[in-house]
């Protein structure tokens, strides 16, 4: 069914409200990110019409001055947008796992596959790489958690590659915000029936433990990253 232009009215009010609510948490969290979004988009502008004056043609390049502005905002805005959501959750049980449940692709995520009283967990995705234990909390804590679960699951891994990263801050542990970015890196082992096959064996698990409740809201989303085809 094809929008009309009323729904297109409808839809932009609702955008425009997202945009305000997303700066709000900007000035809060980083006062000069708001500053740094405009001076991007006016030092694209002040470029664009200074080639078009250079070459003789301001009005052509005026237009498209501002088209290029506007979009350059908008990508610093969405970057901006993202580091603050990535400090918003930071050191909250359940960040790392909100941040693997909105990856773009093909991935299977299963929050909590193992964890205990400290609120210490170990979430598990299934993807083109094979599966990623993904640990959240102290180095100290986490290897004997990630080492057993592992094990739990190998036999029904079979050949297939498992990575454990763990997230934190201690030595050698991976910040929440960068956990994105390195799983991307990871290379593609498996094909897509491969992994559906890989799924449905580590599904048949039993679950160790439930997702704890934790400070983050239901529903929350996290900016998408790179698909990883």
């Amino acid at each position: 069914m094809s929008k009309t232009p009323a729904d297109g009215v409808q839809d932009n009010p609702g955008r425009l409200k997202q945009i305000r609510m997303v700066a709000q948490v900007l000035r809060q969290t980083d006062p000069k990110a708001l500053p740094i979004v405009a001076a991007s988009s006016i030092g694209t502008l002040v470029v664009v019409v200074l080639i078009g004056v250079l070459i003789g043609q301001p009005w052509f390049f005026i237009p498209l001055g501002i088209l290029a502005a506007v979009a350059v905002g908008m990508i610093v805005f969405g970057q901006l947008a993202q580091r603050a959501q990535y400090k918003m959750i930071a050191g909250q049980p359940g960040a790392a796992a909100a941040i693997l449940k909105n990856m773009r692709g093909a991935w299977t995520v299963t929050e909590a596959v193992a964890g205990n009283r400290n609120l210490d967990m170990v979430h598990r995705a299934v993807g083109r790489p094979g599966v990623i234990l993904v640990s959240e909390g102290p180095r100290s804590r986490v290897g004997a958690l990630l080492g057993a679960e592992k094990k739990r699951i190998s036999r029904a891994a079979q050949q297939v590659p498992i990575y454990d990263i763990q997230v934190g801050t201690d030595e050698g542990q991976i910040p929440v915000d960068k956990l994105q970015r390195h799983i991307m890196k990871l290379p593609r082992n498996l094909t897509k029936p491969q992994v559906s096959e890989l799924n449905g064996r580590l599904q048949a698990l039993p679950r160790s433990m439930q997702m704890p409740k934790g400070p983050i809201p239901k529903g929350a989303r996290m900016p998408k990253g790179p698909k990883l085809k």
